[in-house]
């Protein structure tokens, strides 16, 4: 059963993801993108990895999607505006629906087939506390450079949406 649930999850990532290539409006690749990333954690703690599967929902499908959506409100990108005055027909709300349905429904067999869940922690369980001791205080630095990262990101994407000024409009200097 284990088998068909990583094919089913498998077959999720990869469609999701080529739907959120090949989408015109980027909010509709982002929705997508998500999806493959659920699916892709799903498949690490079907794999064994339930700490990775974790950071998958809560680092990916998470902050980086909404730094994502940040980004494209500032650049306001958009397909046009006869696309946001009609709204999303059925058809676009189909290929969502049926990877969530199949996402959703391997998440409920995986609750239910997960042999661990019934078990007691095992002995080399780190406590939340642990973990924060050794992120902030082993790995400080590797956390500030990335949240520098994160900060430059924000700043470049700032800087590249901001409305044209008179002087670049009009050709600079005179």
């Amino acid at each position: 059963m284990a088998t068909w649930i990583f094919y089913i999850l498998g077959a999720v990532a990869v469609v999701a993801t080529a739907m959120a290539v090949t989408r015109r409006n980027p909010v509709h690749s982002v929705i997508y993108l998500v999806n493959s990333f659920f699916a892709l954690a799903l498949i690490f703690y079907l794999l064994g990895a339930p700490l990775v599967a974790a950071w998958e929902v809560i680092i990916y499908a998470g902050a980086i999607m909404v730094l994502f959506l940040f980004i494209i409100m500032m650049l306001e990108l958009s397909p046009g505006e006869e696309a946001d005055r009609q709204g999303p027909g059925p058809l676009q709300w189909l290929p969502v629906l049926l990877l969530g349905g199949a996402l959703l429904g391997c998440t409920l067999l995986l609750l239910q087939l997960d042999p661990a869940g019934s078990q007691e922690l095992p002995n080399w369980y780190a406590s939340p506390r642990d973990f924060g001791y050794a992120l902030f205080h082993e790995y400080a630095l590797a956390v500030e450079i990335v949240s520098f990262q994160l900060l430059f990101a924000a700043v470049g994407a700032f800087y590249v949406g901001r409305p044209a000024s008179r002087k670049e409009r009009s050709g600079g200097e005179r």
